[in-house]
């Protein structure tokens, strides 16, 4: 029975059960042997294969887009200088008229003037408030890579060891492809792929194209409103070389590596100059028509969340509900440090 398109557009309707120990806060130990859910659209079938099968699931000519922007150790402790604690996230590497802009969790109202300590010597001073952000500038002119660099910290999502990043995860939480430094949170779909890996799918005739989009805070933000056509998505910045752009518009069939890789392909349009960085805040969700690829892999996402919508957008939401199910049934494990699936679209030239 067809489900009526108004519960698409449910916030309820994105929901589903899942037990906390099939949220992954360690990655596979190979990254290449993680799980793979590959769903054929076209015939209904469902497999379970490990992500170095994937060489085997992609025919030679097609090109995978791989978003290749690196994570920074955004995540920043200091204190007031009342000696009060604070935590700061670094929302960006660039600075405005105001400020480099940040989150900030401490006791008691902040206000514009208010003074902090990093570290042993580092300063900063809120310059000004914004809505449920914050602008400060750092003392002695140190830029913000420079103090992210000295002081900081992996920005771990707080679902994985209550967001509490170590050693291992500066490693763990980067795309071994990673190279434009710029994201708050991991392009995770990536997060799969060793050079190996990489070299087989390259020797067997498998293209690979880079996109640079830029991954904000707000990707991971739920999305709160009812109906979601009311949700405000968040905006991005991205960028494709020249060289990139002529692999994706040659390709004979195009699967895009994640969310963000989606985002970017489906945002370009004819008119893209090569290397010029633009901005994007397309929702992809049941309703809106996705063009731009043959096949999707992405990890498995947050209830409500705009990436589950996205997947929806491509096979419907209770199609994607019951593939959710699916992998909780079959101990998939979820979320960053989770698993991923393959969607093989159907009515494609596979």
């Amino acid at each position: 029975m067809m489900t009526h398109p108004d519960e698409d557009l449910k916030l309820e309707a994105y929901d589903y059960e899942l037990p906390e120990e099939l949220i992954a806060i360690r990655p596979a130990s190979e990254r290449q042997n993680s799980k793979l859910l590959f769903f054929d659209e076209e015939s209904e079938s469902l497999d379970h294969k490990n992500f170095y099968e994937l060489v085997d699931l992609l025919p030679s000519g097609t090109t995978l887009v791989l978003n290749q922007s690196k994570v920074f150790p955004c995540r920043i402790f200091g204190q007031k200088v009342t000696g009060a604690k604070a935590e700061f996230f670094l929302l960006s590497l660039e600075k405005d008229e105001s400020g480099y802009p940040v989150l900030i969790k401490t006791g008691g109202k902040k206000r514009v003037g208010d003074e902090f300590i990093f570290g042993s010597e580092i300063k900063g001073k809120i310059n000004a408030i914004g809505e449920g952000t914050f602008f400060i500038e750092f003392e002695s002119n140190l830029s913000a890579k420079e103090v992210v660099n000295a002081i900081g910290s992996v920005p771990l999502p707080p679902y994985i060891r209550n967001g509490v990043s170590d050693e291992s995860d500066l490693e763990d939480y980067q795309t071994v492809f990673a190279k434009e430094v710029g994201s708050v949170a991991a392009p995770t779909a990536g997060l799969h792929f060793t050079p190996e890996l990489l070299k087989k799918l390259k020797d067997k005739g498998i293209e690979i194209a880079f996109v640079t989009l830029h991954v904000g805070l707000g990707t991971f933000l739920p999305v709160k409103a009812d109906n979601i056509t009311e949700h405000k998505m968040h905006s991005e910045k991205y960028h494709v070389d020249e060289s990139d752009l002529k692999k994706i518009q040659n390709a004979q069939k195009l699967v895009a590596v994640g969310t963000t890789s989606l985002r970017v392909l489906e945002s370009m349009d004819n008119d893209l100059i090569p290397g010029r960085e633009y901005s994007t805040d397309i929702f992809i969700h049941p309703g809106k028509e996705v063009k731009s690829i043959d096949g999707l892999i992405t990890n498995f996402h947050l209830p409500k969340s705009s990436l589950i919508m996205l997947v929806s957008a491509l096979v419907g939401r209770e199609k994607t509900i019951d593939l959710y199910k699916n992998a909780v049934e079959n101990k998939y494990r979820f979320f960053s440090y989770g698993d991923s699936m393959f969607i093989k679209r159907k009515g494609r030239s596979w």
